[in-house]
């Protein structure tokens, strides 16, 4: 497994380029109403979604850009692809996958990852699913693992009570609007009361065509008492224009049940990150957040979790890495809402060549939410003049019966550390990759072993390629 990344594009630069002349479907660049309504048609969609996706549309148009956070100035919307339908059909077989996207995912890991380590996979190329497969043992048990496309038409009754309702409305923010009214693609998965996977489920999405847009959506479901551990992992090629990822992910974690959601997302530097994940937990249920973020030139994202249920929990581990001209504006929400709820949050960046990373950290106790504990706790790593690392935590205590409180750490590397390690044999480039890798490992190593293996290795391969 170390000779291939198991979900990560570590080559991008080198994978060929797509042709948009190969697409079925390319709605072209610029978002109108006739092209939300032909991507409802085209999916032959019920007329609910439909109207959800206008709905989305037209707050789109309404509301204006986001003034905080990143500039979004460059960001051009009208030069986006908002639909682009690569030419193959969803398959469950992977030698009915096309050639030249088999191709890409063999270089990615995918059919070694889910003959060894996986309890099913899923895989995207730009707007669409192109396979898709459950191991039949978890079918056995109930388990939906299904293409977001193909849920909402054999399970539309299930998608339609949980789909941008509670978890995520269609009202949130900008490019929540956007989302609603372009989404495609992406995963849905059901797991019934009482089963537990031994095994992940992972899902990739890969963007390929030229100034694309993806916007899958991810709809979770962990029933009572169950478990689940889901994997995401993103990346686009290197092109000389923008490209936009705004995708959806809604988690309901219900009574006792336990869901761990980890992603690594790998964008090319033109690819603007503004994704949206949001889970709520009822009582004594338990969601784990684990994520990495590199790559892209901007991305702004904060998972939140929404503490409803008593005895409810929330653990977020992050790491951002952020290399020359990236902005990396990252963190985690809590809403304390239950009795005896807890959470944490712990952040871990690295600037360098200067790059900016910026950490938010919200946490919520509503009235009544007594007995919670929280804890927020943010370390920067900076390299190189002209790099900057910010830590913006925000406390919002409205119960008296709590327990809350915000650490954070900003400093640069040693020259004694560096010396010391010169003077053991290592150049200074390993010996500042070791510093780096000690860093991080309290996070990387919650990730299963084979995904640790990748993303130290993505950051070896930043910490090489960078100034400062």
């Amino acid at each position: 497994m170390n000779q291939k990344s198991v979900f990560l594009d570590i080559d991008r630069d080198r994978f060929d380029h797509a042709d948009p002349e190969n697409n079925i479907l390319d709605a072209g660049c610029g978002l109108t109403e006739e092209i939300v309504r032909m991507i409802s048609k085209e999916k032959k969609e019920p007329e609910w979604m439909l109207q959800k996706r206008l709905q989305g549309y037209a707050l789109w148009k309404s509301r204006p850009m986001p003034t905080w956070g990143p500039n979004l100035d460059k960001l051009d919307v009208d030069k986006i692809r908002y639909y682009v339908k690569p030419d193959a059909k969803p398959s469950q077989k992977w030698e009915d996958v096309p050639a030249d996207m088999k191709k890409t995912f063999e270089r990615i890991g995918i059919p070694e990852a889910e003959q060894k380590f996986l309890a099913g996979v899923g895989a995207q190329y730009d707007s669409e699913v192109v396979y898709h497969k459950l191991k039949k043992e978890w079918e056995d048990k109930g388990v939906l693992f299904e293409d977001m496309d193909v849920a909402l038409q054999k399970y539309p009754d299930l998608v339609k009570k949980y789909f941008m309702t509670q978890c995520v409305p269609v009202t949130t923010h900008k490019f929540i609007h956007l989302h609603a009214a372009v989404w495609s693609g992406g995963t849905f998965i059901y797991i019934p009361a009482g089963v537990k996977l031994s095994m992940p489920l992972q899902a990739y999405f890969r963007m390929n065509a030229k100034k694309g847009g993806q916007f899958e959506h991810t709809l979770i479901i962990v029933d009572k008492d169950a478990e689940l551990h889901y994997i995401e992992g993103c990346s686009a090629p290197q092109y000389s224009d923008m490209s936009l990822h705004a995708g959806c992910v809604e988690i309901f974690v219900m009574d006792g049940a336990r869901c761990r959601y980890s992603s690594v997302e790998n964008w090319s530097r033109n690819t603007y990150n503004l994704n949206t994940k949001r889970a709520i937990v009822a009582r004594d249920g338990i969601i784990e957040w684990v994520g990495g973020n590199l790559g892209s030139g901007i991305t702004m994202l904060y998972p939140c979790s929404i503490l409803k249920g008593d005895n409810s929990k929330s653990d977020h581990l992050g790491i951002a890495f952020a290399n020359t001209g990236q902005d990396q504006d990252v963190g985690s929400k809590v809403i304390h809402i239950g009795r005896n709820t807890s959470s944490t949050i712990r952040s871990k960046s690295i600037s360098k060549g200067g790059g900016i990373n910026t950490f938010r950290g919200l946490v919520t106790i509503k009235k009544g939410a007594s007995g919670s504990k929280s804890h927020m706790q943010c370390d920067g790593l900076i390299f190189g003049a002209g790099s900057v690392n910010n830590t913006i935590p925000s406390l919002n205590i409205d119960e008296e019966d709590c327990n809350c409180g915000h650490e954070a750490t900003v400093g640069r590397i040693s020259e004694e550390h560096i010396f010391y390690l010169m003077s053991r044999g290592l150049t200074e480039q390993e010996a500042k990759q070791l510093i780096v890798g000690g860093f991080i490992e309290p996070i990387v190593k919650e990730l299963p072993l084979e995904y640790a293996v990748e993303l130290n290795k993505l950051i070896a391969m930043e910490m090489e390629n960078s100034i400062g």
